[in-house]
C-alpha cells in the first residue's frame, strides 16, 4: 500500500486556526465500524451515546510551551556568549533526554552544526535566560541539544516559550492558546504537541460521563518529533516513526484487564491513546496489563489486528499522515481506507473543521 493512497483535497478554508469559542461545542461525526455508516452528531452529546460499562482512556500529557527562539553566539567555538544579531533561529523542543538534554527541531538548520552555542532571551531583560551547545546533527532540521543547568527549567521555559502550534495554523500563539491548546485534564509535562481529541473534553462533560456509568482512566504518552514530520516514505512499510515515552498507571492497566476479562468497550481518546495501547497489547503478548513505562515507535497501518481499542474518538487527519491510517486500519481491515475516504468527504461537503483544533469523529 503507498502513502499516496491516503491523499484527500482538503479546501483551506476548513483548516481550524483557532478553537471553537466554547470547549465541548464541536460537531462530532458517528462512524459505525460494523456499517460503515456515518451520521452528524456533537461531541455534548457523548455521554449519552457512550453506554454504561464503557471504559474511556485519555491521555493526560501536558504540552510543554517548547516553541523557543534563539540568536547564535558569536565565536561559539571559544565560549564567547555575545549574541549574534545576524537573524532569529527557531527551536523545538520534541523530547527530553536526560535532566538538561533535548532533541529538537531548528530552522533555519543549515548553520546550526554541532559546537554552536544558542542564546535564549526573555523580553527586556540582560543576559540569555537559557543557553545550550549543538550535540549534534541530523537530517530534515534535527538536532540534539544540552542546555546549561539553572535552577528550574520549567518554570524558564513557561517564562519564554511558545505553545508549539502545528504548522497549518497560520498564526503567532496567543495566551489564549495556552488554556485551549491544553486539555482539561492534562497532568504530566513533556508533549511537543496537544493530544488533540482530548481537547473537546471540559468538566462538566468528564462529571456527566462518570453519573452515566462510563469508567475513565489516563494513560500518558508525550507527543514527540513525529507529529511535527511529513512521511517521508513511499510505501507503508518503509514508514518508521521516532520513539515517544509513555507511561501505562496500574490503575488503568487493572481497568483494561478487567473490561476485556467482562467483554466491556474500551474507548481511546486519540490516535496517541491508541497507540500506547495497541503498544501495550503487543509487549504483553496476550498476558494481562502490566504497570509501567516505556519507549513506543509503533506504526498502526490497515491490516493491524486491535487487541485493547474497541472504540476511537480522533480529529480529522492531515493527508498522507500516519494518523490517518491509523484511523483507516481500526475503520476495517480490508475496507477501511476507502470507509473513512467517504466519511472524510462527507465531512468536507458539511464544512466541519480540520486538524487540532477542529471537530472530532467517534468511531464505534
Amino acid at each position: 500500500m503507498l502513502v499516496s493512497d491516503f491523499h484527500f483535497d482538503l479546501p483551506e478554508e476548513l483548516i481550524a486556526q483557532s478553537p471553537p469559542e466554547i470547549r465541548g461545542s464541536s460537531r462530532m461525526l458517528l462512524f459505525d465500524r460494523n456499517t460503515g455508516r456515518y451520521h452528524d452528531n456533537f461531541f455534548r452529546n457523548l455521554p449519552q451515546i457512550l453506554q454504561p460499562g464503557d471504559l474511556l482512556i485519555l491521555n493526560d500529557s501536558r504540552v510543554l510551551p517548547a516553541r523557543l527562539y534563539a540568536t547564535r553566539a558569536r565565536g561559539s567555538q571559544t565560549q564567547h556568549n555575545s549574541p549574534d544579531p545576524s537573524g532569529r533561529i527557531e527551536v523545538l523542543l520534541t523530547q527530553q533526554l536526560t535532566t538538561n538534554e533535548w532533541t529538537a527541531l531548528v530552522r533555519p538548520s543549515r548553520k546550526i552544526q554541532q559546537g554552536e552555542r544558542l542564546l535564549f532571551h526573555a523580553p527586556n531583560e540582560v543576559g540569555p535566560a537559557l543557553e545550550a551547545e549543538v550535540l549534534s546533527a541530523s537530517d530534515f532540521g534535527e538536532r540534539s541539544l544540552r542546555f546549561s543547568p539553572v535552577p528550574d527549567f520549567l518554570a524558564v521555559l513557561n517564562k519564554i516559550g511558545h505553545m508549539p502550534l502545528p504548522p497549518y495554523i497560520h498564526r503567532e500563539d496567543s495566551e489564549a492558546d495556552r488554556d485551549r491548546y491544553q486539555t482539561v485534564f492534562s497532568q504530566h509535562s513533556g508533549s511537543a504537541a496537544a493530544p488533540t481529541a482530548g481537547l473537546h473534553f471540559t468538566p462538566e462533560i468528564i462529571a456527566q460521563l462518570k453519573q452515566n456509568g462510563i469508567q475513565i482512566e489516563t494513560i500518558t504518552l508525550h507527543v514527540g518529533l513525529g507529529t511535527f514530520q511529513s512521511v517521508r516514505a513511499k510505501k507503508l512499510e518503509d514508514i518508521r516513526l521516532h520513539s515517544e515515552h509513555y507511561t501505562l498507571p496500574l490503575a488503568t492497566a487493572t481497568a483494561i484487564n478487567t473490561a476485556l476479562r467482562e467483554g466491556r468497550r474500551v474507548i481511546a481518546a486519540g490516535t496517541t491513546t491508541t497507540r500506547t495501547l495497541e503498544h501495550c497489547a503487543r509487549t504483553s503478548a496476550g498476558k494481562i496489563l502490566m504497570p509501567h513505562s516505556g519507549q513506543t515507535s509503533i506504526f498502526i497501518s490497515p491490516g493491524h489486528e486491535f487487541k485493547i481499542v474497541t472504540g476511537l474518538l480522533t480529529n480529522f487527519h492531515l493527508p498522507e499522515s500516519t494518523l490517518l491510517m491509523l484511523v483507516s486500519a481500526f475503520a476495517g481491515s480490508q475496507t477501511g481506507r476507502e470507509l473513512i475516504r467517504a466519511a472524510y468527504e462527507h465531512a468536507i461537503q458539511e464544512k466541519y473543521r480540520f486538524f487540532s483544533y477542529g471537530d472530532c469523529m467517534l468511531l464505534l
